[in-house]
């Protein structure tokens, strides 16, 4: 699954400073099924009424009893339940006396009056339900059809445990079966499920309706099922090894899906000569859904997806939204080996499935397209990511416990992502490629159609590499945080002598506690900085290395590439030497933007002054490489945003204006003659900030060319519309935003609706303010974009407290919509963690204490904690670097 697209990175960094640890509640009980009964295979038919939005449904269920029992337990939620009875091996019926149905552990209990016999049995039984609103389970996904009707899909969206909202099952991964899908549905509408359509005949009772089933699927958890019926065109092909892919788009937009369709036929046979297994489907369907609350869903077979991440219109689209739909589609498809084919056993080892494919996205994509240099972003956009959440106390290991189901939501997010792709870089590096290949080939193989342990995963690694995978990378998955290497340096002779000192990295800055890992260490010095120099690995709290032949006189620098997961804390003098390295570019991008980001961390945990950091960003003002900008640009936003709360942040504003001002001059606001895919993305960074910041220039030409956009004389790049809307939004009086307003509704394209809608939030004007937040609770913003908009105002310095009071006037309708789950996290956690002050911590804290939101408990005290981090970063700094901003006379 992927949580959302490249919007959801509204602000990379959590404040850091002193805080006190705030104590997790405890993982709340919770009993998984009993083993007694398992399902081997289901038969289920379900007839959606797309009119009245709910569905009937009927299945029987293949049982495998492994002892006498009185009892069959399963998971069901919001369906109701009839016609219920158990076929014993010998033909036998038998009732259930009671069915006890619980909708606080999502179970219904049949009893019987006697034991049912250990052997085969089939569970029968209809059921009924909703399609409903809460884009999960099944559910309706509404459009405007072709002659401009108001119409309903039938959607479905099961991970983690929602399956059961669509017909009764055993919903554990672990608990796999096969199933034959019948679908009953309008003859003018489109069914799909997992496997191929085996047969489709006229309804039996009404003219109106067919009667598709599908092909028998093989062993597969509950969560992968997957059911869509609507109206849809498609564009198809078939890959280089012979598998028929299909891209379904809403009708009338199929030239929209030929950029998906053309990665994903690329794409299966990567994996296919890369796992060295084949994809084991006969077919592929990659569809747009209008309604989906994450980015997509990798449903074996059948991947669904949000339109923003699958649809691509050759003039509208962006370089940066083309170039994460690929990652999506590298992402989803991954997923069909590792997670589907070879499934984690419980959802505490979600990181195998996501950690895993956010990896080997990068491969993917990096293997298709050279020219994304997709590794260097990975470690801005991915790596830096997980390192900022992780230095939290109220962090979590990349395997944490999960009890109820309700607790895995909040587990989607930048440590089983982010981190988990993390370390799984570090050990591909640490193993080397050959190796890391062929023991993902003895993982897939030996555990197909089966589940697992991470600790299997280890095992296959070190039977390939001779290595001790388990022994290192258990003290990545099963601790929380990461490591700062202290760097010591002295001088024996003609060889320099490093003493390397690892301490849990806290973002408080404190010394942590007696967490110890085990550190694949690489080093580059001034020779050759794009070689590595020496590899080690830290076992123990502290070693030495000596590098021959390696004067004072020169730089040395930890973790070239950045491939290490772990801070580096230079001495004094030793940063003094890889400055000028950074200025001058002999050291590599990913090392320049490593040494900065390092630096930045420190500052923040207040080893360093924020003023030594205004400094070195100053030697960036020469920097061409994207990646670089990218961690200049999440460094001056975290700035920002701490420095909003001052009295002296139009001068701050000053010195970013002229930190981006020579880059912005060398871009200009033309695309070049054959540019890099790279340049364009920068360009769209750069001009975005100097807008942010106010440039006059800038803001100039933003208002004069949205007004030819507006009026149609001059079409705006689609590279250019984000920058080009905030900048003017941010200045923006009422007939301005309701211009912007017009465009939103003229819009068809979602990715259009979302740029624009995620640039009203920059206004300043309170009023503007206000009519944003109602226009993202209205009818005219889907459910599954309507926390982005909030986002996108609280955001901003005027629009951060107007957020915060909305949210608490409309949290229960908020919470009543989404019922908890990812939105409503990513929700809190945008519009809580920067404030500044201890008064706002405890506002916040009192808010949640009363309204408890089950799955969010995590993040509020992640919030909770970062607030208080803030706000001693600005006590401890703002006084210095008032003076400094001010010393510059900008």
């Amino acid at each position: 699954m992927t949580p959302g697209g490249p919007s959801l990175q509204l602000n990379n960094f959590v404040g850091q400073s002193e805080a006190a640890a705030v104590i997790m509640p405890e993982p709340k009980p919770f009993e998984r099924l009993p083993a007694v009964v398992r399902p081997t295979h289901y038969n289920i038919t379900l007839q959606p009424n797309l009119v009245k939005c709910v569905f009937q449904g009927s299945e029987e269920i293949t049982l495998d009893i492994k002892e006498p029992t009185r009892e069959i337990k399963f998971n069901t939620l919001e369906l109701s339940l009839r016609d219920i009875k158990v076929r014993l091996g010998e033909g036998e019926s038998v009732k259930p006396s009671s069915t006890d149905i619980s909708t606080t552990t999502e179970t219904a209990t049949l009893s019987f009056d006697r034991p049912l016999p250990a052997g085969t049995a089939t569970l029968s039984l209809s059921f009924s339900g909703e399609l409903n609103d809460k884009m999960k389970g099944m559910y309706r996904s509404k459009y405007t059809s072709v002659d401009g009707e108001e119409r309903y899909s039938a959607v479905t969206q099961f991970e983690a445990t929602d399956a059961r909202r669509c017909f009764p099952c055993w919903d554990e991964p672990a608990l796999k079966a096969t199933f034959d899908i019948t679908l009953v549905v309008p003859h003018d509408r489109i069914p799909l499920s997992n496997m191929p359509e085996e047969s489709r005949v006229p309804h039996e009772s009404d003219s109106n309706l067919q009667v598709v089933k599908f092909s028998r699927s093989p062993l597969m958890s509950t969560y992968l099922v997957a059911v869509v019926v609507g109206e849809y065109d498609h564009v198809e092909d078939t890959s280089s090894d012979g598998i028929k892919v299909r891209v379904y788009t809403p009708v009338g937009k199929q030239e929209q899906g030929k950029f998906a369709l053309e990665v994903a036929t690329k794409v299966l046979p990567y994996y296919k000569e890369y796992f060295k297994i084949a994809y084991p489907l006969p077919k592929m369907d990659l569809i747009a859904i209008a309604d989906f609350s994450v980015g997509a869903m990798e449903n074996w077979g059948l991947v669904t997806y949000r339109e923003t991440c699958l649809l691509v219109d050759p003039h509208n689209t962006s370089a940066s939204q083309r170039q994460w739909i690929a990652l999506v589609v590298g992402h989803e498809l991954a997923h069909q080996w590792f997670g589907n084919l070879v499934t984690m056993e419980w959802w505490t080892h979600l990181w195998l499935n996501e950690g895993y494919a956010t990896f080997v996205e990068f491969l993917c994509v990096d293997h298709l397209f050279p020219e994304y240099d997709i590794w260097t972003q990975f470690v801005t956009n991915t790596y830096v990511r997980a390192l900022e959440l992780d230095c939290l106390k109220n962090s979590h290991p990349i395997e944490v416990p999960v009890g109820h189901p309700s607790e895995v939501d909040e587990i989607f997010d930048d440590i089983s992502y982010s981190k988990g792709a993390s370390v799984i870089r570090m050990l591909h590096c640490y193993l080397g490629d050959k190796d890391f290949r062929a023991g993902m080939n003895k993982y897939l193989t030996r555990h197909q159609y089966g589940n697992t342990y991470t600790e299997d995963l280890w095992s296959a690694l070190s039977e390939a590499s001779k290595k001790p995978v388990a022994e290192v990378m258990s003290t990545w998955t099963k601790q929380t945080g990461f490591p700062m290497i202290t760097v010591a340096s002295h001088q024996d002779g003609d060889n320099r002598v490093l003493t390397l000192t690892q301490q849990r990295f806290l973002a408080d800055g404190s010394a942590g506690d007696s967490s110890q890992w085990m550190v694949p260490i690489s080093i580059s010095t001034q020779e050759d900085p794009s070689k590595v120099a020496q590899e080690l690995l830290l076992e123990s709290r502290t070693m030495q290395v000596v590098l021959e032949n390696v004067s004072e006189s020169t730089w040395v620098k930890l973790n070239p590439g950045t491939v290490g997961y772990y801070r580096t804390q230079y001495p004094p003098e030793m940063l003094t030497q890889l400055i000028p390295a950074i200025q001058d570019k002999c050291l590599p991008p990913l090392d320049r933007l490593g040494v900065f980001n390092d630096l930045f961390s420190m500052v923040q945990a207040g080893h360093t002054s924020t003023v030594e950091v205004l400094k070195i960003l100053r030697a960036f003002e020469d920097e061409e490489d994207f990646t670089v900008w990218s961690a200049v640009h999440n460094c001056v936003a975290r700035l920002n945003q701490l420095l909003s709360h001052t009295d002296f942040h139009s001068t701050f504003a000053a010195f970013v204006r002229q930190l981006f001002s020579r880059i912005g001059q060398r871009l200009g606001w033309e695309a070049k003659p054959g540019e890099k895919h790279l340049d364009t993305l920068l360009r769209s960074l750069v001009l975005g900030q100097l807008g942010l910041y106010g440039d006059k220039g800038v803001v100039g030409e933003a208002r004069k060319r949205l007004s030819a956009h507006v009026a149609h004389t001059t079409t705006l790049p689609a590279d250019l519309r984000s920058p080009v809307y905030k900048t003017v939004v941010a200045q923006a009086d009422e007939k301005t935003y309701e211009q912007m307003l017009k465009l939103y509704r003229e819009a068809d394209l979602h990715e259009e609706k979302d740029r624009i809608s995620r640039s009203l939030g920059a206004t300043r004007d309170p009023n503007l303010i206000q009519r944003v937040l109602q226009f993202a609770m209205s009818s005219e913003v889907r459910n599954q974009d309507t926390v982005f908009v909030i986002i996108s105002v609280a955001m901003t310095a005027p629009g951060r407290s107007a957020a915060w009071a909305f949210f608490k006037k409309h949290y229960q309708e908020l919470v009543d919509r989404y019922e908890g789950g990812y939105l409503v996290t990513r929700l809190i956690k945008y519009i809580t963690e920067n404030f500044t002050s201890e008064d706002m911590a405890r506002e916040v804290e009192a808010f949640f204490k009363d309204r408890q939101i089950p799955g969010t408990e995590r993040t509020v005290q992640q919030s909770l904690e970062t607030i208080r981090l803030n706000a001693a970063w600005l006590n401890r700094d703002q006084q210095t670097i008032k003076k400094y901003l001010a010393d510059l006379h900008l």
